[in-house]
């Protein structure tokens, strides 16, 4: 492997110490550089320090953690036999599709180790996942909340030899009402003093401060927050529209030459739903991703929209977070988010891999009074514009 030539004031991942193998697969994704949140947590969380991170989406925090899951199997293998349905590490995640990108994340850095992992999500065959993790030893375990606890109640699974426990996105899993949840599944894994605890989250309420608190023990404290709160190489549009034209000026974007792929956000499945038939109808090639489509058909369509075979699709924010795909040329609201930290995350999925990107905002009669609460999140005003001509015809 050849090293990066140096920066000045960067960490190489080369000087972290790291195993080859798990190296090897850094570098095979392009990596030699630490993003800000895995040049301050790597050189503790790898030394087995607990640590509590805050930072946005896109900031590469789901590294920082599976760099250290992966370090820490590959260097303290013991010579123990170790059973089946007894992880070394467990990442909790609220969505089924952060877990999925999470699971493809690891396999891509697993690559040239030997580490065995499970997925365990919701809407997926559940005796297929209960055999996969009885019948071998699985080293980590990515998982929502319920799938998990569901196969700790069934005595499928035992945390009790964890060594490493994730939390990601404790704010999201808070909102979701997963808490107790995950509380639970706290409870069933060593003491804090016997695991080590890495939580992150883009948001800290007082409710996930003091979980932190009670769950971390003398954790390393990393705040990384992006020079903007959106991405600089984001071209953001804001059109005032009447609730009439909406699908009218819809139609007529996605027919523009320099939109390649697109993702359209609504804040409803029923909106999604409508909005996939009225394209459809009028020609556009596209799919729908939301609450009530079932997983495998989900997982279906986000390999689909990675391969380029979807260059459109219209999602609610089950879509908004954690999912990577490096070719969105634009994302387009149909409709304002009604909480603000969505905005931030829906753009995000544009402009990836320092590409530029273009994110299209419909505001109208309806939802035009969360402007304010945007431009007070974004810390700058908004452009509020009048469509161009050649979108209304």
């Amino acid at each position: 492997m050849q090293d990066a030539p140096i920066k000045e004031d960067a960490t190489r991942f080369i000087d972290l110490g790291l195993n080859e193998t798990l190296l090897h697969g850094i570098y095979d994704l392009g990596f030699h550089y630490c993003t800000p949140i895995q040049a301050q947590t790597l050189p503790e969380t790898l030394l087995r320090q607990d640590a509590i991170g805050h930072s946005q989406t896109g900031t590469g925090k789901t590294a920082a953690f599976l760099i250290t899951i992966i370090d820490t199997i590959l260097n303290h293998r013991s010579d123990e036999a170790r059973y089946a349905s007894e992880p070394r590490a467990a990442i909790i995640a609220p969505t089924r599709e952060l877990a999925l990108q999470i699971a493809q994340d690891a396999k891509d850095l697993c690559k040239y180790t030997n580490i065995t992992t499970a997925t365990l999500i919701g809407g997926m065959d559940y005796e297929k996942q209960r055999r996969l993790i009885q019948d071998q030893v699985i080293e980590i375990v990515i998982a929502t909340p319920g799938r998990l606890l569901d196969f700790l109640s069934q005595k499928a699974l035992f945390l009790d030899q964890l060594e490493v426990l994730v939390l990601d996105e404790a704010d999201r899993m808070l909102d979701m009402g997963f808490i107790p949840q995950v509380t639970n599944i706290v409870r069933a894994s060593p003491s804090r003093e016997s695991r080590q605890t890495l939580l992150f989250s883009a948001t800290f309420p007082e409710e996930v401060l003091k979980l932190a608190a009670n769950w971390t023990l003398n954790p390393l404290k990393v705040a990384v927050a992006p020079d903007q709160v959106t991405t600089k190489n984001i071209d953001q549009k804001l059109y005032l529209v009447a609730a009439k034209d909406k699908y009218k000026i819809l139609l007529n974007l996605l027919r523009q030459k320099d939109l390649t792929q697109a993702i359209i956000f609504a804040n409803r499945r029923d909106e999604t739903r409508r909005l996939t038939e009225f394209l459809k109808k009028n020609g556009i090639q596209c799919a729908m991703l939301s609450g009530e489509v079932a997983q495998n058909l989900r997982i279906k369509t986000l390999e689909n929209l990675r391969s380029g075979k979807v260059p459109i699709l219209v999602a609610t924010d089950v879509a908004g977070r954690g999912i990577h795909v490096d070719n969105i040329s634009h994302v387009i609201n149909f409709s304002l988010p009604e909480d603000p930290e969505d905005y931030i995350h829906r753009i995000g999925r544009t402009g990836r891999a320092s590409a530029s990107g273009t994110a299209i905002s419909f505001a109208c009669e309806d939802d035009s009074f969360l402007i304010p609460a945007l431009e007070e999140l974004l810390k700058a005003p908004l452009e509020c514009l009048q469509p161009p001509e050649e979108l209304l015809r």
